[in-house]
């Protein structure tokens, strides 16, 4: 009677410390997937904040006044802008002089 009391309180030991690690060990993986969700919402407000950059920095009139005033380009004449068209469904490229038109 006393090898089978020493046999079962063995085994109740063993399974508590299984509870106990098993416990542990979710608690680690449940703080590393708080950790990782974190990490994805700050990641996800890094990523608004650049497309919001992005945008400002891709804005027709900041691009046209960098172009003029940086690099001094300037839009060409009317009788220098050629229009290109494609034309068929083979997609061959004409081109058309404007003064055609």
């Amino acid at each position: 009677m006393t090898r089978l009391n020493i046999l079962l309180i063995l085994i109740v030991i063993a399974c508590a410390l299984s509870v106990v690690t098993s416990q542990h060990k979710a608690r680690k993986l449940f703080m590393e997937l708080e950790r990782k969700q974190e990490r994805t919402r700050q990641l996800t407000v890094e990523w608004g904040q650049l497309q919001l950059e992005q945008s400002t920095w891709a804005m027709r009139a900041r691009v046209e006044k960098i172009a003029t005033k940086q690099l001094l380009m300037k839009v060409p004449d009317a009788s220098k802008i050629k229009v290109i068209s494609l034309a068929g469904s083979n997609n061959s490229i004409s081109f058309v002089d404007e003064q055609e038109l």
